[in-house]
């Protein structure tokens, strides 16, 4: 084949793959233009939308598949900064500390972003009935996090997903096959086959998920990583080494985010003033909850939720 004849079909593929794009945002947009997330009726799907540039704020990605239809967005997991565009998705298969930012955004072509949560034992079913190999291919501890570019077959399924926000009656059954098909596309390709057989492996038999989860029924009470250890029958050693390897971070730093992040959001909601968050989320010093507050946020608790109402 000549070289202009491959430059023609290359050309040909992209055109495909934006107007697939442009699809699926035209779809988005007929169902929402609000700032901000919307969920839709259908309850694991979200709809993000954003006019202006963010800076970056600390968070976690909870179990999901993003796909970024508009803008760019940078995600920071401890040491490494992940930057996708429109067409490529992230996907996640724990709750992983991260820090995120959209950088390309105006009210012209604002950043949008769809969301479909699922759980870890949705994955293991689809695993299970579809008779995936889960065998690892690799013994090395990964960050339970992938990104890749979509393909055909992954807009086929958002499109099919959101003409359902039409049908209601449809979509309370179909909805739910559609993102198990969208599990099994996942799982399906290479790369993410490779991901997601070690994040579940991880989970299922180093314990890192059930040592988050652990610390998410716990996260307001003081308590020792050997006390977590023993909880879910790990070694110290062997917790340290997991579950870092998977979250980049410690489980007591990944206790202090959760407390922050809902003190954040308890303050934004303004049921409680600081000194109540701070009491409410488990912190016994307010000096000790402002420093570490702003080492996170970057401002003093108060003057950050000034900030981030203001904001458009």
């Amino acid at each position: 084949m000549s070289d202009q004849k491959l430059g023609t079909l290359l050309e040909e593929s992209i055109s495909i793959h934006q107007e697939a794009l442009d699809q699926i945002i035209a779809m988005s947009e007929r169902i929402t233009t609000a700032e901000g997330s919307t969920q839709t009726f259908i309850p694991f799907l979200t709809i993000f939308r954003k006019s202006l540039q963010t800076t970056p704020i600390p968070d976690i990605v909870t179990p999901s598949f993003c796909i970024l239809l508009q803008g760019t967005k940078k995600l920071h997991f401890g040491r490494d900064l992940i930057q996708y565009y429109p067409g490529e998705f992230f996907a996640s298969l724990i709750d992983i500390p991260a820090s995120q930012n959209i950088i390309d955004a105006t009210k012209k072509s604002p950043f949008i972003c769809l969301r479909i949560d699922f759980t870890s034992k949705e994955i293991a079913s689809v695993v299970m009935e579809a008779e995936i190999s889960m065998k690892p291919r690799d013994t090395k501890l990964n960050a339970g996090a992938i990104i890749g570019k979509s393909d055909a077959d992954t807009f086929d399924l958002l499109m099919r997903l959101l003409k359902l926000i039409d049908k209601p009656k449809e979509a309370r059954f179909l909805s739910a096959l559609i993102k198990r098909e969208m599990i099994f596309h996942l799982l399906s390709r290479d790369n993410g086959l490779l991901f997601f057989q070690q994040a579940v492996l991880n989970q299922q038999t180093d314990g890192v998920g059930n040592a988050i989860e652990w610390i998410k029924n716990n996260y307001t009470r003081s308590f020792t990583v050997e006390e977590l250890a023993k909880s879910i029958n790990m070694s110290l050693s062997g917790l340290h080494h997991k579950f870092k390897a998977i979250t980049t971070m410690s489980p007591l730093q990944y206790q202090k985010l959760l407390r922050l992040q809902e003190a954040r959001r308890i303050m934004l909601s303004g049921s409680m003033d600081v000194t109540t968050a701070a009491c409410e989320v488990g912190y016994d010093s307010p000096s000790q909850f402002n420093r570490e507050y702003r080492r996170l946020f970057g401002l003093p608790p108060l003057q950050d939720i000034k900030t981030v109402r203001k904001a458009p």
